[in-house]
């Protein structure tokens, strides 16, 4: 080899090593969403027990989310805005909302529809969604 293939080569060696913890600092985190559980409300209705995991460098300011509460037949029984502002950064935020007019039991999955505000602390909205990670406890999935 020669002096030139050798540095060619040598060089090839350190670009991906002086690239990959720039590359490793620019992970957002991200933002965990968990139907953690159900419960049966005096009203006829389902109360759903959230947790919201920010493991974001940034707290939220705004996030709402719209959910579509499927019926054991997986049928769109309703649309429900939730709004789980603030999310402080680097914990985690318990929310309760209630689901009106069914039981627990007939709700087979919730879908994540949109966000309609992921606002950061004084920043303009952004798209939640490339960092959002959903999961369930509970009888029914929640899903995107």
């Amino acid at each position: 080899m020669t002096t030139k293939t050798h540095l060619i080569a040598a060089f090839a060696l350190v670009i991906p090593l002086t690239l990959a913890p720039v590359a490793a600092s620019a992970d957002p985190g991200r933002l965990t969403v968990e139907l953690n559980k159900f419960e049966e409300i005096d009203s006829g209705g389902c109360r759903a027990f959230f947790l919201f995991r920010n493991q974001t460098d940034t707290s939220f300011e705004g996030f709402e989310m719209s959910l579509a509460i499927l019926d054991g037949n997986g049928v769109i029984d309703r649309l429900l805005s939730i709004d789980a502002a603030p999310l402080p950064v680097a914990r985690t935020t318990l929310k309760l909302f209630e689901i009106p007019d069914t039981t627990c039991a007939n709700i087979s999955e919730i879908l994540l529809h949109e966000v309609s505000s992921c606002k950061p602390q004084n920043e303009d909205e952004i798209d939640c969604f490339p960092i959002l990670d959903l999961n369930s406890r509970a009888a029914a999935a929640l899903v995107k």
